[in-house]
């Protein structure tokens, strides 16, 4: 997974980030070292309550890597990314081998639009297509089983800024 900063390529995403100028390794080798995490809950429009574990790559290289090249995503866990303001989050599978489910969060913390079981290793743009507070990268096909769909509610900290 990777974040494009002003036109760089970083793994499934591609986002032109606020993040501070710096070298980035747009083409890693290898998956990264397990991030620093935070809780997050997803709430439905049915009532139900998923609670995950979310890794949190705040430096321009953490972001560029995400979750490259890691062979599996626990259904409990995921990778969030938090713009410093609302933006078109695009996305792509650079180097992802398994198939992910990508959740563009607004500044609300709704869930605005889902790209499920995304095409691993596919170089084809994921987009938000509207601007967005966040990316959440969960499991392939973890939304549909937990009937998790656009208008839920996110809550997470690094959302609020805490």
């Amino acid at each position: 997974m990777r974040v494009f900063f002003p036109i760089l390529l970083a793994g499934s995403l591609l986002a032109v980030n606020q993040v501070a100028a710096q070298p980035v390794n747009d083409d890693p080798t290898g998956p990264q070292p397990r991030l620093p995490v935070a809780p997050l809950v997803i709430k439905t429009a049915s009532g139900a309550t998923y609670h995950f574990t979310v890794e949190l790559p705040t430096t321009a290289q953490e972001q560029a890597t995400g979750e490259m090249f890691r062979t599996s995503i626990p259904a409990d866990q995921g990778m969030l990314f938090v713009w410093a303001s609302p933006q078109v989050s695009e996305m792509w599978m650079k180097n992802c081998p398994v198939p992910e489910d990508m959740v563009f969060i607004g500044a609300d913390g709704k869930i605005v639009s889902i790209a499920e079981n995304t095409v691993p290793y596919s170089l084809s743009t994921i987009s938000s297509g509207v601007p967005v507070k966040a990316t959440l990268e969960l499991k392939g096909g973890i939304t549909a089983q937990d009937d998790i769909n656009v208008g839920d509610q996110v809550i997470a900290k690094p959302l609020s800024g805490g």
